[in-house]
Formats: C-alpha cells, sequence, structure tokens
C-alpha cells in the first residue's frame, strides 16, 4: 500500500501549489520565448530589413542579462526576491511589448536587450525564490520540475512559433507571452509575499563595484558574439578585445578559487558552466552536421535534438528521487554520462556507423545533463548562507553564459575556417564538447568541501562523499 507523503513533503501542497504552478509557468515561459525567437528571428530581420543586427538581437539580449543577474543577486540578499521578480516580469513583458511593435530592426534589439535584462532579474529572484520558500527536501524537485518546464518548450515551441510566424505574422510571437506572464506571477507572489525581508535591508559593500564588473562583462560578452559573425581581421580585434575584458571582469564577478576549481561554491559555478558549455556547442553542431553529411531535413534534426530534451527531463526526475546522501556524487554521474554520450555523438561523423547510434549518444548526454543541472542548484543553495543566496545563484548562472559564450565563440571560430565545413570540422568541434564534460567529471568530486558536513544532514552526508573522492 503506497501512503500519501506528508504536506510538507509534496511539491503541490496546499501553501506551495500556487507558487509551484507559477514558478513552472514563468520558466517555460522563457524557455518558449528564448526557442521562439530563434525560429522567428530570420523573418524579423528580413521583414525589417536588419540582417546587420542580426547577431546584436542575440548579443545584446545576453548582455543585458549578465548584467540583470548581478543586479538582482545584490537586491535578493538586500530586499528578498519578492521586488526583483516583479520588476523582471516587468521589463521582460516591457522588452516583448517593444520587440513586437518595432517598426525598424534598431528599435527591436531595444526590445530584445529589454527583455534580456528583465530575463536576468527574474531568473535569480526564482532561484532565491525556491531557496527560502521551500523546505530543504523538496529543492531537488523543484529544479526537476523546472527541468521539465523547458522539455514541452523544447518539443513544440520552435514548431509553434514557426506557425505563428506564417498565419498570425512574427510580432505575436512576441506580444502573445505576456498574456500569460503577468497571472503566473501573480500566482508566484501569493507565496512570495510570505517570505521577509531580510534583517540588511543595504546592499552588501562593494555593490556598486560588482555591477560595474557586471557591465563590463556583459559589453565583452555581446562583442564576442557580434565578433564571432564577422571575418578576416576585424573578427580577431573584437574576438580578442572581448576575451582581454572577460578576462578581467569574470574573476571578480565569480566566486574567489573559480579559477582554479577550489572546493565548494567555485567547482559547483565551475561545473555548471562547463555542462553547459559542452551541451550548447554539442547541440550547434548536431543539426548542421545531420543535414549536411547525412541529409537530414531540419525537421528531422531537429527531432534528434528532441531526444536530448526528453532524456534531459528524465535525468532531472530520477536526480529528484535518489536518496540524499547521493547529492554529491551526482554531478560526477550526470557528467561522466554527458561526457561518453558527446563522444558517441562523434562516432555520427564516421559514414559507416548509423545515425541511430549518434541519436543514443546524444540522449545519454541529456540524460547527464538532468542529473547534472538540477543537483548543482541544490548544492549552491546549500553551501549559501540566507544573506548570500542571491548573490551564489547568480554566480551560478553567470557561469552558465559566460562559460557558454567563449566556448560557442571558438567552435565558431572552428566553424569559419575554410569554405564549407568537413567531417574534421564537426569532429574538432564535438571534441571541445566532450573536453569541456571530461574536465567537469574529473573536477565533480570537488563539490562540497569538509567544512559544511553536518552530522545526519542529506547534503552533509553527501559532502563526506565527495571531499573523501576528490
Amino acid at each position: 500500500m503506497v501512503t500519501e507523503p506528508p504536506a510538507s513533503d509534496r511539491l503541490y501542497a496546499p501553501h506551495l501549489r500556487a507558487m509551484t504552478v507559477g514558478s513552472v509557468a514563468l520558466v517555460s515561459l522563457l524557455a518558449f520565448e528564448a526557442l521562439a525567437v530563434g525560429t522567428a528571428m530570420p523573418t524579423v530581420a528580413a521583414a525589417l530589413d536588419g540582417l546587420a543586427l542580426y547577431g546584436l538581437a542575440f548579443g545584446g539580449t545576453f548582455a543585458a542579462g549578465v548584467i540583470a543577474m548581478v543586479v538582482s543577486g545584490i537586491w535578493c540578499d538586500a530586499r528578498g526576491p519578492r521586488r526583483p521578480m516583479w520588476h523582471g516580469v516587468g521589463w521582460f513583458v516591457v522588452g516583448l511589448l517593444v520587440a513586437g511593435s518595432a517598426p525598424v530592426m534598431e528599435l527591436l534589439v531595444v526590445g530584445r536587450m529589454v527583455q534580456g535584462f528583465g530575463s536576468g532579474l527574474l531568473t535569480v529572484a526564482l532561484y532565491v525564490v525556491v531557496g527560502q520558500a521551500y523546505p530543504e527536501n523538496l529543492r531537488r524537485k523543484v529544479f526537476a520540475a523546472f527541468a521539465a518546464a523547458w522539455v514541452v518548450p523544447s518539443l513544440v515551441g520552435p514548431a509553434v512559433a514557426g506557425l505563428v510566424v506564417e498565419h498570425l505574422g512574427w510580432r505575436w510571437v512576441f506580444l502573445a507571452v505576456p498574456v500569460v506572464a503577468v497571472p503566473a506571477a501573480l500566482l508566484v507572489h501569493s507565496g512570495v509575499r510570505q517570505i521577509g525581508t531580510p534583517a540588511a535591508s543595504r546592499p552588501a559593500p562593494g555593490a556598486r563595484t560588482r555591477i560595474a564588473w557586471a557591465c563590463a562583462a556583459g559589453v565583452s560578452a555581446a562583442l564576442l558574439h557580434y565578433g564571432g559573425q564577422q571575418r578576416g581581421v576585424l573578427a580577431v580585434v573584437l574576438v580578442g578585445a572581448a576575451l582581454v575584458g572577460l578576462a578581467g571582469s569574470v574573476p571578480r564577478l565569480l566566486p574567489a578559487g573559480f579559477l582554479r576549481a577550489a572546493r565548494g561554491l567555485p567547482t559547483v559555478v565551475g561545473l555548471r558552466g562547463l555542462a553547459a558549455a559542452a551541451f550548447a556547442s554539442a547541440e550547434v553542431v548536431i543539426p548542421l552536421m545531420l543535414s549536411r553529411e547525412r541529409g537530414f531535413s531540419p525537421t528531422a534534426a531537429g527531432l534528434v535534438l528532441t531526444t536530448g530534451a526528453l532524456s534531459w527531463s528524465l535525468g532531472a526526475w530520477v536526480q529528484g528521487r535518489v536518496a540524499p546522501r547521493s547529492l554529491a556524487t551526482l554531478p560526477r554521474v550526470g557528467l561522466t554520462c554527458l561526457t561518453v554520450g558527446t563522444a558517441t555523438v562523434m562516432l555520427g561523423v564516421l559514414p559507416a556507423v548509423p545515425v541511430a547510434v549518434g541519436v543514443v549518444g546524444w540522449a545519454v548526454a541529456g540524460l547527464g545533463m538532468g542529473l547534472t543541472y538540477p543537483s548543482l542548484s541544490v548544492l549552491t543553495l546549500a553551501l549559501s548562507a540566507p544573506g548570500e543566496q542571491g548573490r551564489n545563484s547568480s554566480s551560478l548562472q553567470l557561469g552558465d553564459n559566460l562559460c557558454t559564450a567563449v566556448v560557442l565563440a571558438l567552435t565558431g571560430s572552428v566553424l569559419a575556417v575554410g569554405a564549407a565545413p568537413g567531417p574534421g570540422t564537426y569532429l574538432a568541434m564535438l571534441a571541445v564538447a566532450v573536453g569541456c564534460a571530461l574536465l567537469g567529471a574529473l573536477l565533480a568530486g570537488r563539490v562540497v568541501p569538509p567544512a559544511v558536513i553536518r552530522p545526519g544532514d542529506g547534503v552533509g552526508d553527501a559532502a563526506v562523499a565527495g571531499s573523501r573522492s576528490a
């Protein structure tokens, strides 16, 4: 006989139900918009004669998001997540309305930047909501639900966006989303308003300096994205300047010891960045490789990517249900799966190897991401003092974005070499992804330092395993 868990152990208990539904809905909207805009943007650029600003429409959004993540982390720690969440929704909605009604490409880029700023505020605030409103035993399930919230947009987002563009016009890809965003935020607000304001209601010392460095990182990230679209000497100069800017700003934004993989939070942030970069760089290569080397249609290549999205959701579901003492070992298992899966995808370059082998490999890689991502989110909150959850959640997502930007610029440079990509090009690009995942798997034993071990605590017990195996 199966007994129902007590209310405190259920994600949809009466006092958590509205907040859970609203949070998952907001994550789904962010996911849908990210995927849908990619589908609609070629039509947008043609309609507004803005091909020259095509790269900036994505890079500007990314740069604004980097700045907003830092601002949101500081704000959440000083005043709690309620105001950053509402400001995030507000900026996100205003950006969508500006982009959807833009008569010229320049204004659309401005709208996209405003939208990106709102997304950055909102994403960090939602992480802090999880840390402050949910008991520790439910956090893995919340992050598993967030991962699952990307699945439906991954499956139907591009197709729905294509239908909207074709039958209603590209503007509705932007204008329809606010109709759902505000009600979802109201559901979250019903629970968030119970979270008190921190005792320290002023930003921590150095907050302004940190925001200034975030601006430098955001501009550098946009420059890196834009430089990757160029060719010749201009590309070298722009990418070089961007890397110098990132090298100067990143150590001041991410936890001390990030670059040397110090035990605990620095390694947790680094592993998320390596996992994100590995998966994203492989995801860029696969459709191109399948279409050019195996003759796949865009739809068929997209279905291959869908296997990774589905297995990601499965992995997130599994990590939410394993024993708490396994928390510190999940990143190693997940990154190992990501390494093996991506290496298996490399075999798809060989004509003699059936495509099904590569598809299975991508499913294994997605499973690894599902095991890795939510567990690292939970570890970040477990390693954060109450007044540091905003800053550390911000660092976690900054690591994702900045590592991904650098690695995508590297793989983009590999793709730009030569007149046309061939098997060697795809192998080189996938080798970068495998290298990132393998490095993460080798460092995964350093996720929790012995200092946080608490007798009888699930994370503490997991820390024993993690620290002893480092």
